[in-house]
């Protein structure tokens, strides 16, 4: 067999695993969107439902739709969902997005202190941030609720069963993405910065104007993982 033919194997094998793969992912998607066009609750015995319904969608979107309660006698009912499911997507979504531009914001301004500032107690509070970042968001489901509860009796808008609360309590997870923003920083070379101050540029003008655009990969690394950790965030949610 000659390096050309070892080649086109190579190639055909990963081609074929890659295909496997995709196969293995798409199948369960199918399966969901085959299930959301048939009638009633059940699980489907086919992957092609037997009569296309789209009662699962209109529940969802809010449009009241006929449901057939006695088959027999072909008697109706008007089902109309009280609170939209696409309203609770929304709600996670403009909750995720406000929650990831806050994180970018703190997680970045921070980060930059902790890269480009000498300060009493930097060091123990960045191992301090290590540490907290090994427990998970769940253990302090207690203490999210006492401490909103207790705000919520001052300031309404921050108490229990409110979204600004719920984005506060999520803005407290910022130590991974300090560290992340942090060690990224750290690879740009002090110079350019240096070589700004020098032509007369203040130290806030350098961080908005060379080091932001220049990490505006690790900040669109950090808003996605933040969006996506939100999205599917669900204990803190229920309870908060």
């Amino acid at each position: 067999m000659t390096a050309t033919q070892k080649t086109n194997l190579r190639i055909a094998a990963a081609h074929a695993f890659m295909i496997f793969f995709l196969i293995l992912i798409l199948i369960p998607f199918v399966m969901v969107i085959s299930a959301s066009f048939r009638q009633g609750n059940f699980a489907p015995s086919r992957l092609l439902p037997d009569k296309v319904s789209l009662d699962h969608w209109k529940f969802v979107l809010g449009i009241p739709y006929q449901e057939v309660v006695n088959p027999a006698t072909g008697q109706t009912r008007v089902v109309k969902a009280e609170i939209p499911p696409l309203w609770w997507f929304w709600n996670s979504i403009k909750i995720s997005l406000m929650s990831s531009a806050g994180i970018i914001f703190l997680s970045g301004t921070s980060a930059y202190a902790f890269a480009r500032l000498r300060f009493k107690f930097r060091s123990p509070t960045l191992s301090a941030l290590l540490i907290l970042q090994m427990f998970p968001m769940v253990l302090s489901l207690v203490a999210f609720y006492v401490i909103l509860d207790f705000t919520g009796q001052y300031v309404k808008w921050l108490g229990l069963n409110t979204q600004t609360g719920l984005i506060m309590i999520y803005l407290g997870g910022i130590s991974n993405y300090i560290w992340m923003i942090k060690g990224y920083f750290e690879t740009i070379p002090p110079s350019m910065e240096e070589s700004a101050r020098i032509d007369g540029a203040s130290q806030f003008q350098t961080f908005v104007r060379i080091l932001l655009p220049i990490s505006l990969p690790i900040f669109a690394v950090v808003f996605i993982l933040s969006f996506i950790s939100y999205m599917s965030e669900y204990p803190v949610a229920s309870v908060v």
